[in-house]
């Protein structure tokens, strides 16, 4: 009997989890009285989304966002390799006990050090700029965690090979750890992108014009209630928004699921 309840609430719960962007995607190819009622013969219109697309700098938005979103993949590319690569295959005093006070950071919420990101970002000049957006992430725990479990993972033989070979450490770094972990940099990419792709509210605080607002804030202050409800525009502009992450997810979903499900613990 559980093996047939399992499924079946899985499913439920599947259906329950996909249901707004089911319905935000019926409703942004429908009049707005046509999506509110479920006409399900109404006729399907693209107005919506010229209507929203008239109604924001969106190509601005867009920008700001992939160059944020890559500025961010970037640093923390760079960081947490060479955080990885250092607790994993490098001794020196303390390594675990330093490795599990970077661990901490998992436990505190972004949202508990608004106020002296702020201040710092403040001080350094930073505010309305898309690196003082992407700062605060460029260190990132579970990035470190992750690659360490990745470079544990592989051989000593091909790291030893590889001096033999003249190699250096960061030579043997970037031709034998790098290659060896390309999945699981790949899988944090999706991971680090729709995180920061969706991330609002600390840009909402440190943006005040549209040379850096990045489309979550573009979108909050499109659907705000000032400037006019309709639910048909709004389930337009959102799909605008959330379309790019969806076809990155589709496109590499085997590779990010795969990643995960090898990156034991060591």
């Amino acid at each position: 009997m559980s093996r047939f309840v399992e499924p079946a609430l899985a499913i439920v719960l599947a259906i329950v989890w996909i249901s707004p962007l089911v319905f935000a995607a019926w409703a942004a190819f429908h009049d707005v009285s046509d999506a509110v009622n479920f006409r399900l013969m109404a006729p399907l219109t693209f107005d919506d989304f010229r209507t929203a697309w008239e109604g924001a700098p969106w190509l601005r938005y867009f920008l700001n966002t992939f160059l944020l979103v890559t500025l961010i993949l970037a640093g923390q590319f760079l960081l947490c390799t060479l955080a990885g690569f250092a607790f994993a295959q490098m001794e020196f005093r303390g390594r675990d006990t330093v490795f599990i006070l970077v661990l901490l950071q998992l436990f505190i919420l972004p949202e508990v050090l608004i106020v002296e990101n702020y201040r710092v970002a403040a001080s350094l000049g930073l505010l309305d700029s898309l690196l003082g957006i992407g700062s605060p992430y460029m260190a990132s725990a579970f990035g470190i965690f992750l690659i360490r479990q990745a470079f544990k993972s592989v051989p000593k033989d091909l790291d030893e090979a590889a001096r033999i070979e003249g190699c250096s450490t960061l030579g043997v770094l970037w031709r034998v750890y790098v290659p060896a972990a390309r999945p699981t940099y790949l899988a944090y990419a999706l991971v680090s992108v729709s995180t920061h792709w969706n991330n609002f509210l600390w840009p909402l605080i440190v943006t005040n014009s549209e040379s850096a607002r990045p489309l979550t804030v573009g979108l909050s202050l499109f659907g705000a209630p000032e400037n006019g409800v309709d639910i048909s525009v709004i389930s337009a502009a959102t799909l605008m928004v959330v379309g790019p992450l969806l076809l990155l997810f589709l496109l590499f979903q085997r590779q990010f699921v795969q990643a995960f499900l090898t990156a034991g613990v060591k």
